[in-house]
């Protein structure tokens, strides 16, 4: 069994043949005495991408504010050789006022598993930061926000999360006087998948009223070989 202590924690590689290799080979298969993403971290895996900055939040939904297939509020492009373990992903969604009865927002995470982003449509691109703070090395993901022309629309096999607000507001003659203000969607899986690219996932928000958003995005990412003979 595999025991991670300070003495053995090292720094990432994504060389052929390591001893970092064989360590994080060893630390996957293996029933491990520590937390097996803040051993990944500590050897700089991990990754954290914001969306949003300060107050200002990526308006939702695409051409309106219906959440669009081919305009994500954000993008994480995992190329071949690559696998993704999504962690802790938050997304905070602000709604504007409610203009009429049954209006509904949403946020959700969707994961296209054949194919990674071509790099197509109109995007901010989002610099992924080390979650090992003195980490130099680039992360292997390209990541974006705020796709506000059309990507080559993806084929979004599964949802990692979904959450939707519906307004009641009982009262028709006068809606106007409802805000819903916020709702979260806050995905932390306790097995998080092993997204083996080519792969992306992407994230959406919005609906019938106007929204903002912003998202707190981590995860880990290391080369789809370490993983190759495990199954």
């Amino acid at each position: 069994m595999a025991l991670i202590t300070e003495g053995n924690l090292i720094a990432k590689t994504y060389e052929a043949a390591s001893p970092t290799r064989a360590r994080v080979r060893s630390m996957i298969g293996a029933v491990q005495r520590v937390n097996w993403r803040s051993a990944m971290i500590a050897r700089g895996f991990g990754w954290n991408v914001t969306v949003g900055s300060l107050s200002t939040g990526i308006v939702g939904g695409g051409d309106g504010d219906v959440p669009d297939q081919d305009q994500p509020e954000f993008g994480i492009s995992i190329p071949a050789g690559v696998t993704c373990v999504p962690f802790d992903f938050l997304i905070n969604v602000c709604i504007g006022i409610v203009a009429a009865d049954s209006e509904a927002t949403e946020a959700f995470i969707s994961v296209d598993r054949i194919a990674a982003w071509d790099g197509t449509g109109t995007f901010t691109i989002e610099t992924p930061r080390n979650l090992r703070t003195n980490g130099t090395a680039g992360c292997p993901c390209r990541c974006f926000s705020a796709a506000t022309a059309n990507i080559t629309n993806p084929t979004l096999s599964f949802d990692l999360a979904r959450k939707e607000a519906l307004a009641d507001v009982q009262d028709a003659a006068t809606p106007a006087t409802v805000n819903v203000t916020q709702f979260d969607l806050h995905y932390k899986p306790i097995n998080p998948l092993f997204i083996v690219g080519p792969a992306c996932i992407y994230g959406y928000w919005g609906g019938t009223v106007a929204c903002t958003g912003y998202a707190t995005l981590n995860f880990i990412t290391f080369p789809s070989a370490l993983i190759t003979h495990l199954a």
